[in-house]
C-alpha cells in the first residue's frame, strides 16, 4: 500500500534521487528544454517550480535555499539573472511538459520539459509588428489593376472585329 506517498520515488534511493532531480534542473535551466521521460518531467516540474518561484525575489536567503538544491553556481546565477526577470509576472505554472512518443530502446514514454516564456512558437504574450505600409501599397495596386483589366479585354475584342 502507498497510504501517504506523495512523491514518485523513480525506482532510486533517496540521495540519488535527489541528485538526479538537481542535475535535471540545472540542465534545465541552462538548455531552457530536455528531453527525458514523463515520470522524471513531471516529478522535475515539482522540484522546479518553487526554486523558480524563490528566484523572483533576489535575496541571499533565496539564494542559499536554491543552492541547498541545486548545488550549482553557475545554474543559480543564470536562474536569478535571467529567468527571474523574464517570468516575474507569471502567477506559476513556469515549465510546460509535452509527451513525444516512446523510446526506440525500452519504449518508455518520452517528454519534452521546458520553460515556459522561453518557447517562441507558444508564447502569447509577444507583441506583433503592424505591417499597414505594405497591405496599403498592395490594396491600390489590386485596385490599379482590377480597372484596366476591362479596358484590355475591350481591345481585344475590337482587334478581333477589325480583322
Amino acid at each position: 500500500m502507498r497510504h501517504g506517498k506523495k512523491i514518485n520515488h523513480l525506482g532510486r534511493k533517496t540521495a540519488h534521487r535527489k541528485a538526479m532531480l538537481a542535475n535535471m534542473a540545472c540542465s534545465l535551466i541552462e538548455h531552457k528544454r530536455i528531453n527525458t521521460t514523463v515520470a522524471k518531467a513531471k516529478a522535475l516540474k515539482q522540484f522546479v517550480e518553487p526554486l523558480v518561484t524563490k528566484s523572483k525575489e533576489d535575496t541571499t536567503h533565496n539564494r542559499r535555499i536554491v543552492m541547498s538544491k541545486l548545488r550549482d553556481k553557475n545554474a543559480i546565477s543564470e536562474l536569478f539573472r535571467e529567468v527571474a526577470p523574464k517570468v516575474g509576472d507569471r502567477p506559476g505554472g513556469y515549465t510546460r511538459i509535452i509527451k513525444l512518443g516512446n523510446r526506440l530502446g525500452d519504449n518508455a514514454d518520452m517528454a519534452l520539459i521546458e520553460l515556459v516564456d522561453y518557447n517562441e512558437t507558444y508564447n502569447v504574450n509577444k507583441p506583433e509588428k503592424k505591417k499597414s505600409t505594405r497591405r496599403a501599397g498592395r490594396s491600390k495596386k489590386s485596385a490599379d489593376t482590377s480597372q484596366k483589366a476591362p479596358e484590355a479585354t475591350e481591345n481585344k475584342s475590337n482587334e478581333g472585329k477589325e480583322e
